[in-house]
């Protein structure tokens, strides 16, 4: 069953659970109405056995709960200042934020690291996380890659999502991974709904997010100085009803 309309202009949600929730949020008081429509269900997965590392590198939130188990817990190197947080509530009592994206980490790591020093465990998701291994070879550090969550995509766009979308309510939408826009975007197809994106400002967190949804045609195709949240929110900034949310 649809949800009510608030009579605040949407923002559609696509970054899976649980961060969705969290973005939700901070998209609420702004004033807009969060419209979830996870492109990708997260689930954790057991870590395979891996040698003592120096640090564990962290690319998404997603992973934290299979590091839970690592004992005594390693110190952190973070994608970002959300998924840093994350881990500190999580319990791990070393934590350092990179800024916001996979070239950031593994330049933090050469800063703050010594390849002599150990292996970097590097926990991603499933398929996810060869470049950033690659990059931190190429630093002369040896790095152990364990998948820490497998991510499946999404088969239909839940019930509120398509109804916001068909009535035309969503003004605005964000993307924060490729992978999510990709498929938001055959959500869209196969719901015979994308041709609501001519009616939507969508807001990429990097170029490489942007050029995933530019098949589609939007209102507006924004990305975001750099690859952090923050940035997003305020690029989306505050809903505007005298355009019904759009800006």
């Amino acid at each position: 069953m649809a949800e009510p309309a608030t009579g605040r202009p949407g923002c559609l949600v696509t970054r899976p659970e649980p961060a969705a929730t969290d973005t939700a949020t901070r998209i609420a008081a702004l004033g807009w109405d969060p419209i979830l429509a996870p492109a990708l269900t997260l689930t954790p997965v057991t870590l395979r056995p891996a040698p003592p590392s120096q640090a564990v590198l962290v690319a998404s939130a997603a992973a934290i709960p299979s590091l839970t188990a690592l004992d005594p817990p390693p110190p952190v190197l973070a994608v970002g200042a959300a998924t840093a947080e994350a881990a500190r509530r999580a319990g791990f009592p070393q934590v350092t934020p990179a800024e916001g994206d996979a070239a950031s980490l593994a330049d933090l790591a050469a800063r703050t690291l010594d390849p002599a020093a150990g292996p970097l465990l590097l926990a991603v998701g499933e398929t996810y996380g060869l470049d950033l291994a690659a990059a931190l070879r190429d630093r002369g550090f040896r790095v152990v890659r364990r998948t820490a969550y497998a991510a499946r995509p999404a088969t239909a766009l839940p019930d509120p999502a398509r109804d916001a979308l068909a009535t035309r309510r969503v003004k605005a939408a964000l993307f924060l991974s490729p992978r999510s826009a990709t498929t938001c975007v055959a959500l869209l197809r196969a719901a015979g709904l994308e041709s609501v994106s001519e009616g939507i400002r969508a807001l990429a967190l990097s170029p490489r997010i942007a050029a995933a949804i530019a098949t589609l045609r939007w209102a507006g195709l924004d990305t975001a100085p750099r690859p952090r949240l923050d940035d997003l929110l305020t690029m989306l900034g505050p809903a505007r009803a005298d355009e019904g949310g759009a800006r």
